[in-house]
């Protein structure tokens, strides 16, 4: 139960999401394509190696820790490669429980809405148009906008530097160490979105509130994460 916040305290001005975790479960997806790319390029990798890939890290850095020194032409060509994989798999991948209207709840009370995400440029504008999510954000930045991926701070202070936003009236939503420690590095508070064998890691990393999806979450327990009283 989150407590009531004081009366008059600065609203929530935005609320910045990842993507993968937070507004689609796509990990297991994720894992499975990663695995099948790695074996077709002769590489096979335990299951729990595959965890690597699910800490907000871009591609370059999960196929370099795999594959060892690629190079760029290499980095595209398997990039396409990985692609062709995750997308036999897509129609798997669904909405986080009720991150869909809670979404459109932010966005007609007059919310900004942002994505943060290590994610391609192409794979986050396709995934927010399949999921009719896309107009509600009025910033998107990717993987493919930073030079250093999460934990660095970087994309989160580009975020807000975007939406003419300040930290301390922002709020991200995160579901990987990485995120969580990316968001409050740039001075933000962090909702960690876990089940609940997760749930204690990622408060140990920094979050401030951890849910297991959005069914439920309003508004009025954003301002009160903000502000202290979750």
């Amino acid at each position: 139960m989150i407590a009531a916040h004081a009366v008059g305290q600065a609203n929530v001005h935005s609320v910045i999401f990842d993507m993968d975790g937070v507004i689609i479960d796509s990990h297991p997806a994720h894992r499975r394509a990663w695995q099948e790319f790695l074996r077709s390029v002769g590489k096979e990798v335990a299951d729990h190696e595959l965890d690597f890939i699910l800490d907000g890290r871009k591609r370059p850095e999960i196929l370099r820790h795999f594959l060892g020194d690629v190079s760029q032409p290499q980095l595209v060509e398997y990039g396409k490669t990985k692609d062709y994989f995750f997308q036999r798999m897509s129609l798997e991948v669904r909405p986080i429980a009720g991150v869909i209207d809670f979404i459109a709840e932010l966005s007609r009370q007059g919310v900004r809405l942002a994505i943060a995400t290590s994610a391609s440029e192409t794979r986050t504008h396709s995934t927010l148009q399949r999921l009719n999510l896309i107009d509600h954000f009025a910033v998107v930045v990717t993987g493919n906008d930073v030079v250093d991926s999460k934990p660095d701070p970087a994309i989160y202070k580009l975020v807000c530097q975007r939406l003419q936003s300040v930290a301390k009236r922002s709020l991200a939503v995160e579901d990987a160490v990485s995120g969580i420690r990316a968001a409050k590095g740039a001075g933000l508070k962090c909702v960690g979105v876990a089940d609940s064998r997760c749930g204690e890691k990622l408060r140990s990393a920094g979050a401030d509130h951890v849910i297991e999806n959005f069914v439920g979450l309003s508004l009025t327990d954003l301002q009160n994460i903000l502000h202290g009283h979750s």
